[in-house]
Order: structure tokens, then C-alpha cells, then sequence
């Protein structure tokens, strides 16, 4: 993370940043173990932050921004198969399906073929879509 890779080269600590940026020191710490996203974030805290680390606010963002970018470059130019079945499965849980468990099995075959049988998607990416769509979870 940013903010901490910024805190080691000025030898300073959370506390002793939290305290210049007039942030709560939990919000920090939130924000440095990941449990808050800098995005998430009010621009104030972002805007206080930056300047106490002397960095532009683009900066600290830098990171959300690009994780942002690789997701959204995560759905498109798939393979057509792996497309069809994405789609399918947005559209069963957009009209609430009775069939949405067999589309869960399409896609979840369709992620593994592209990952390790055809191999025209990595594993990180192939982790992405599982996660996004088939478990439910925030990426």
C-alpha cells in the first residue's frame, strides 16, 4: 500500500501521521490493513492525508485507480464462450432465473476452461470472476 511505503521512507509512524493529518488513527490503520478502501474515504481525510505526506491526492488514489482499470479490463475481450455465459448468468440474476443454478455450473465451467484448459485467461483473473460472480463476493 502507498501510505505505508510513503510512511517507511520518512521514518515516521501511523500514529505520528493520523496525528499531522488530523485523522483519526483507527481510520489509518483502516485504510493501511485494507479493511477501508482509500476511495472509500471522504475527499477531506484523502485531502489531509496527502498533504501531511506531502503527495498529491492522485497518489494515494493511484492504487484504487489502477485496481479499478484491471477490473474493468477483467470483463471485457473474453473468450466468446466464456462471454456467452457471463452474460447468461447476469441476465438469470437480473430476471431471477429458476434455471440460475445451471448457469452457475455453465460459468463456473466456462472460468476453468479459459483458465486451465485453453489457458487465455491467468489465474488471477480466472480468481477475479469466481469471486465476483460465482461466490458472491466484493472484489
Amino acid at each position: 500500500m502507498i501510505i505505508e511505503d510513503l510512511l517507511i521512507k520518512r521514518n515516521c509512524t501511523k500514529y505520528r501521521l493520523a496525528i499531522q493529518a488530523g485523522v483519526p488513527h483507527a481510520t489509518l490503520s483502516d485504510i493501511c490493513s485494507g479493511k477501508t478502501r482509500i476511495e472509500k474515504c471522504s475527499a477531506e481525510t484523502v485531502y489531509r492525508l496527502a498533504k501531511a505526506l506531502n503527495v498529491s491526492m492522485e497518489l494515494l488514489t493511484e492504487d484504487g485507480i489502477r485496481q479499478s482499470e484491471r477490473e474493468q479490463a477483467y470483463e471485457v475481450g473474453l473468450p466468446a464462450y466464456l462471454q456467452n455465459d457471463l452474460d447468461a448468468y447476469k441476465n438469470g440474476l437480473k430476471t431471477q432465473s429458476s434455471l440460475i443454478d445451471c448457469l452457475w455450473g455453465e460459468l463456473y465451467g466456462s472460468i476453468n476452461m479459459a483458465e486451465i484448459s485453453d489457458g487465455v485467461i491467468t489465474s488471477e483473473h480466472a480468481d477475479y470472476l469466481r469471486q465476483k460472480y460465482l461466490y458472491g463476493g466484493n472484489v
